[in-house]
């Protein structure tokens, strides 16, 4: 199997940089940044309490994310090529590599993060190590191959239009993708900035939660007080490939849950646009973010995304305010439908990941309908959580839970609670 790193510690190249970056995070919980000194001093006395919380959990870095003295390449040799050694390291991986997390590597990205089938034609096919025959998906594909082949217990990733929770789907992990702002995006490379998260992939969720509660600021959150009402939206499990298994575990949910069956009008995918609109909103900003530099250096891209790439540029003024006013309508109908429900469950793909030889026309028909489901929580900026509950035609798949924003937490406390009820 090849492998998901770029880099990893015993890299000859980076050994002082990686040795800097022990000493400055993982052997003593101290920090040179002034930036982490704080936490860095509270985990210190922690440490001198108890245990750090991510003690003996090993951690794989999206090739996007900026650690000091190593190199980013954002998925791309071109990239590398014209950008300098990172300075700084990104907060989230300061913090938790703080809080006891040992560094694994940096891990393939498709390239620029543009893409989420987990192809990168710079590196070797990576291999779905739980279902070899079909694609991995991406972007973050190297940081879930490494944590499904257990090579790494936490996966670190981003996700902007479905580069966690899709191969979380496609692998059988557990995924966060977290509330828009509530986990900084400083010191790695953007991609659309108005949508871009962070988020993390792992093997059971009780390390998804130490993970969650070591990079999510409490303040930011918000409980779901009293018995949660869940939103069901029944007519996108029917288009589903394993709605048999999703209706036979929602089933057993309604058995002791409030579960309130949404009409098609509720959540009209459609009507609402949520594909097209996203679409043309993350293009404008991939642009803003990389069509200089594109021009510029004239990168070696694959065909497929540097297609996309040159759409983006083709995206007008008039687009854009015309996808920021359904924006607009999509946010309001949601907050609507908000005030009825308190979590909203949906698919979190269309089925199981597409096979390894797809055709070019299945890979962009699967992207087309993963995007309707991934654009409602991109959208509206919520946190959404994949959980990864069944298998079909031997490959993984699963639904997902979307709260409010700020309702990182509490979607982890009630997949908990449902985890124990349902037996799961």
């Amino acid at each position: 199997m090849s492998s998901p790193f770029v880099l990893k510690p015993c890299d000859v190249k980076f050994t002082q940089a990686i040795k800097n970056l022990e000493i400055a995070f993982s052997l003593d919980g101290s920090v040179k940044d002034d930036a982490f000194s704080a936490s860095g001093k509270a985990l210190n006395q922690a440490k001198s309490q108890s245990k750090l919380p991510l003690s003996g959990l090993g951690l794989a870095v999206k090739d996007l994310f900026h650690i000091e003295g190593l190199p980013t390449a954002a998925g791309n040799p071109d990239w590398l090529a014209t950008h300098a050694i990172p300075k700084n390291t990104n907060r989230c991986v300061a913090k938790m590599l703080q809080a006891g997390a040992a560094f694994k590597g940096k891990t393939i990205t498709d390239e620029l993060a543009y893409s989420l089938h987990g192809q990168n034609k710079h590196h070797e096919t990576l291999v779905n190590p739980v279902a070899p025959a079909h694609i991995p998906g991406g972007s973050s594909s190297g940081s879930a191959v490494a944590v499904s082949a257990h090579l790494a217990d936490i996966g670190l990733g981003t996700d902007t239009g479905g580069s966690i929770r899709v191969p979380s789907s496609y692998q059988g992990l557990w995924g966060l993708r977290t509330t828009h702002g509530v986990v900084a995006c400083d010191n790695m490379v953007a991609l659309a900035p108005s949508f871009d998260t962070v988020g993390w992939m792992t093997r059971d969720l009780n390390t998804l939660t130490k993970v969650a509660n070591v990079c999510i600021d409490s303040a930011t959150q918000s409980e779901i007080s009293g018995s949660p009402r869940f939103g069901i939206a029944a007519h996108l499990f029917e288009q589903a490939a394993h709605k048999s298994l999703c209706k036979t575990w929602l089933a057993a949910l309604a058995d002791n849950n409030d579960c309130i069956v949404l009409s098609e009008t509720q959540l009209d995918l459609k009507t609402l646009q949520t594909a097209a609109t996203f679409r043309t909103l993350q293009g404008n900003e991939i642009w803003q973010q990389h069509g200089e530099w594109i021009e510029y250096t004239q990168p070696d891209i694959a065909k497929d995304i540097m297609l996309r790439l040159n759409w983006c540029k083709t995206i007008t003024t008039q687009e854009v305010e015309q996808a920021k006013a359904q924006q607009s309508v999509v946010i309001n109908h949601l907050n609507t439908l908000f005030e009825e429900i308190d979590v909203l469950i949906i698919p979190t793909t269309p089925g199981v990941a597409p096979r390894c030889d797809a055709d070019e026309t299945t890979l962009a028909n699967d992207r087309n309908a993963l995007l309707a489901l991934t654009a409602i929580a991109g959208l509206a900026g919520l946190p959404q959580l994949h959980l990864p509950l069944f298998t079909l035609h031997n490959a993984p798949c699963g639904l997902s839970l979307v709260g409010k924003k700020g309702n990182d937490l509490a979607l982890l406390a009630l997949a908990k609670n449902a985890n124990h009820s349902l037996n799961v």
